[in-house]
């Protein structure tokens, strides 16, 4: 049974890596100055560590489900911190792209075991209020890594400056280890299988044909192995697909089992995570960078900015399990719907603000938008787990986070390409406003698609 301490403590593992995807973007100004790294390497530091994150994930919650879910999790935060001392270290911006990769690869070993481990050790209403709580702290985590960011580098403690952003996260991960070797029980599958080799290369293929280039190759100039990866991503997604259906046909366990994909919970639930996350990774992306340099705001209010959204997420995302009892996936629907008024309201006040907007001035829209989002994402993880068996919550678990993360990797990838494409012509006011009615068409894709979720949430 998973005690209240033990919850507090695998939501904090989970709160580190989501934190990290997103810490770097008000960092990045100061990385490229002390390393001299160039606009490449710096999309690289985001993008290796998402894509080492995304690639890993199903495996990380496969490794779980057979030697260990606390185990993985223990392993998990000690990599995760030597990793992150590792990033605070770095000499050269090269060193520092080779420290997120494998700092990614950590947190794939570390989140897939907050989830499995909540679905094997509650039921029922404690259940939904775990799931809740964890779908809060990835939204949360996520602005909050910006907030969190932005201060510690204006902070410049002794002098660290952007290293703090990742030697902040030692301590922390040292002490859930602690913690978490004392409060959260051991879990594996009752039925454990071995690791699915082929799978496991061909989903890592899939997606590093896909989000390696979407992310890298604006910033490289399109170069021919942009375009060669991108072509060969339909064959990998193709490939990946009839070997695990074959796996599966044959009796054997494939890294992912696509009868999940079946379970209808699960299906409409990824189908609509996919847009929300790009939609929710673009917006974080753009905002920090055309806040710090089209508003010129430094790294602290760039990140203080975020701060209404972060609170009014957190809120919302408690009332979840109350509102979901009551209303079922219409919490869904409205909370989208409350996200759409945001990104509008924004829109606007960038518009007739331009370039006078102070962050008191964006905190009504960012706090709307807040409210929906923190009404849409812990319920949609919810209803995505609600019908997974617990033999399966590791990799069910998995494919949910790697749909979440691949999603944000395209958000940063394809909203971020709009809006710097547009930067020349319309300047940096306009190619915003343009980038947040990207999202806003995203967003009515999003409402669309909750049409298709279960009516009652479990």
């Amino acid at each position: 049974m998973l005690t209240p301490l033990g919850l507090l403590t695998v939501l904090l593992g989970a709160a580190l890596p989501m934190i990290d995807f997103f810490i770097v973007n008000v960092a990045l100004p100061t990385i490229d100055h002390d390393l001299h790294a160039g606009p490449a390497v710096l999309e690289m530091v985001v993008a290796g560590y998402g894509v080492a994150y995304a690639t890993l994930l199903v495996l990380g919650g496969r490794l779980g489900d057979m030697v260990g879910r606390r185990r993985l999790f223990l392993w998990g935060l000690a990599a995760f911190g030597l990793t992150s001392l590792a990033c605070g270290l770095a000499p050269d911006a090269w060193t520092l792209v080779a420290a997120r990769v494998t700092q990614g690869a950590a947190a794939a070993l570390l989140l897939p075991q907050v989830l499995a481990t909540i679905q094997a050790t509650t039921t029922g209403k404690r259940r939904a209020k775990a799931v809740s709580l964890y779908g809060g702290t990835a939204g949360v985590s996520s602005a909050v890594g910006q907030v969190l960011g932005g201060l510690l580098v204006s902070a410049d403690l002794a002098g660290s400056g952007w290293r703090a952003v990742f030697l902040v996260n030692v301590p922390i991960a040292a002490a859930a280890w602690l913690l978490a070797a004392r409060t959260v029980p051991e879990t594996r599958s009752p039925h454990p299988t071995r690791v699915d080799a082929p799978g496991t290369a061909l989903l890592a293929a899939t997606l590093i044909t896909l989000l390696l280039p979407l992310t890298e190759g604006r910033a490289a100039g399109w170069p021919l192995w942009s375009w060669l990866l991108l072509a060969a991503f339909p064959f990998t997604a193709a490939a990946f697909v009839i070997i695990e259906r074959r796996a599966e046909r044959m009796g054997r366990t494939p890294l992912v089992p696509l009868s999940l994909l079946r379970i209808p919970s699960v299906h409409s639930g990824l189908s609509m995570m996919v847009p929300f996350s790009v939609g929710f990774g673009g917006f974080m992306f753009v905002v920090a960078v055309a806040l710090q340099t089209g508003l010129h705001y430094g790294a602290f209010a760039a990140g203080l900015s975020l701060a209404p959204l972060c609170v009014t997420f957190f809120l919302a995302s408690l009332a979840g399990p109350r509102l979901v009892r009551r209303f079922g996936r219409r919490v869904v629907i409205t909370g989208s719907l409350i996200q759409a008024i945001g990104l509008i309201t924004l829109a606007l006040t960038v518009r007739a603000g331009w370039p006078d907007i102070s962050v008191a001035g964006l905190a009504p829209s960012m706090a709307v938008l807040g409210i929906g989002q923190g009404m849409v994402l812990p319920v949609l993880m919810r209803i995505v787990l609600s019908e997974l068996p617990v033999a399966q919550a590791g990799v069910g678990g998995g494919v949910m986070v790697t749909t979440q993360q691949s999603g944000l990797a395209l958000g940063v990838a394809t909203l971020g390409t709009l809006f710097f494409s547009l930067l020349p012509s319309l300047g940096i006011r306009d190619a915003l406003i343009a980038a947040l009615l990207a999202q806003l068409a995203i967003v009515l894709v999003t409402t669309v698609l909750a049409l298709r979720l279960p009516r009652a949430v479990r």
